[in-house]
């Protein structure tokens, strides 16, 4: 049974390098136009915008406002230049007084 599980990380190692090792690979020394670049770049804000919106609105059944006061509430935060615990402790706490109030 253990001989199965190391094949079974194992094999999960080598899919999880291969993606990561092929641009290396593939371009190597090469530069990437600037289009392709930006598209890069924008990449890791378009998925965690994908994560987290469809939270924002399933977090309390039945109560869309929930999500949205929250999601307002950080975003003014950041928006105002805090920190990203600030953003987040001030996200919890102006939801948590709404729950209180309501």
């Amino acid at each position: 049974m253990e001989n199965k599980f190391m094949w079974m990380i194992l094999g999960m190692g080598i899919v999880t390098y291969i993606p990561r090792m092929m641009p290396f690979v593939l371009f190597g020394g090469k530069e990437l136009p600037p289009f392709v670049q930006g598209v890069l770049k924008n990449v890791p804000y378009a998925t965690l915008g994908a994560l987290i919106f469809p939270g924002i609105l399933l977090i309390k059944e039945g109560d869309f406002s929930f999500g949205l006061i929250g999601a307002a509430a950080a975003f003014l935060l950041a928006f105002l230049g805090a920190n990203v615990i600030v953003v987040v402790i001030g996200a919890i706490s102006v939801l948590s007084l709404y729950s209180w109030i309501w």
